[in-house]
């Protein structure tokens, strides 16, 4: 079976820094109360920039990266749970801001576990000769979404944008994903529209009992009991299932790049699954949750860095919304 080779990276980060002390000045809250809890000092904010304009400019470095033209590029995927609009696909708003005149494009919602995700997609695509060369983009403009009196949630999250270049390779590659359900119980974040179709009837009468207040209503609501509990649990499965796939112990594993929702699960999960912290690629201090482009900022990152050399085994493994889940290991 054939594998995949990364060719390039790339990544977009808002100027607008949000701190912890910042937040301190609009919610009862400190860098005390924050920091220990999630693990977060700051996070970025696109006040300014579209979520497609994030995701354009991080294509543009990961194609520069790559030195690949962006008409060469046969396949664009972005993956977002932040998009501006319904139609077109924010694939096909990056298209066109870089001039990848010759890509089929779409997005992909699989929230935080996205880029896993759509990284499975491309390596069918590659495996099968549909395409050549695969630009995978994971955009996310999270502040959109947050109840900004809600100290407990809004603090978590920040906006940024991941890209990387893909071929088809014969270095091994495997990927999970799995999913479980879940009926608004843990996280979710309603969509609104403003309908005004005269034969509708109570269109909120269906979710009232459960969407009872105007945050729940308006803004990402989540428990956070129930998510650690299940991203603990998930990471550690995922992990383990890829690694089975492929025939690895999770010791032969060179670095982990995990999603950055908190350093509690983070540490909890990759604690379970015997991985040193030495091992274990984190940004969450200074990015926050950035959703699915958690896993390709820090890659491209830890690229810029020269950090990651050929025959590396890299495994990123993340969870989302959904309640999804995935892993991918790949060689370098």
């Amino acid at each position: 079976m054939s594998g995949l080779e990364i060719l390039g990276t790339g990544s977009y980060v808002p100027d607008f820094v949000a701190d912890n002390d910042k937040f301190s000045e609009i919610l009862d809250t400190s860098d005390e109360w924050i920091y220990p809890r999630t693990g977060i000092k700051k996070r970025h904010l696109a006040v300014d920039e579209p979520n497609y304009f994030m995701g354009a400019e991080a294509a543009k470095k990961a194609l520069e990266n790559a030195k690949i033209a962006a008409a060469d590029v046969d396949l664009i995927i972005v993956t977002t749970c932040t998009p501006e609009f319904f139609y077109p696909a924010t694939a096909c708003l990056v298209q066109k801001r870089i001039g990848a005149v010759n890509a089929a494009c779409f997005d992909v919602n699989a929230a935080c576990t996205g880029f896993i995700t759509a990284m499975d997609i491309a390596h069918k695509f590659l495996e099968t000769d549909k395409c050549k060369t695969v630009l995978i983009v994971s955009s996310e403009k999270l502040s959109n979404q947050q109840d900004y009196t809600d100290r407990a949630s809004c603090i978590l999250f920040g906006d940024a944008a991941g890209a990387v270049v893909l071929r088809k390779s014969d270095k091994p590659f495997y990927s999970f994903l799995g999913a479980e359900g879940d009926e608004f119980d843990a996280l979710y974040c309603k969509v609104n529209y403003q309908h005004n179709c005269p034969f509708y009837g109570d269109q909120d009468a269906f979710y009232n009992g459960r969407f009872d207040t105007f945050a729940k209503q308006n803004y990402l609501w989540q428990d956070g009991k129930a998510v650690y509990k299940f991203a603990v649990n998930a990471m550690h499965d995922a992990v383990m299932n890829v690694a089975a796939q492929g025939g690895y112990d999770v010791s032969q594993l060179d670095i982990v790049i995990p999603h950055q929702a908190n350093m509690r699960i983070i540490g909890k999960a990759t604690e379970l699954l015997g991985v040193p912290p030495e091992k274990v690629y984190t940004n969450i201090e200074y990015m926050g949750n950035v959703s699915s482009a958690c896993i390709p900022v820090g890659i491209d990152e830890l690229n810029r860095a020269g950090r990651l050399k050929s025959g590396m085994k890299m495994c990123c493994v993340g969870f989302g919304a959904g309640l999804t889940y995935g892993a991918l290991i790949m060689e370098l």
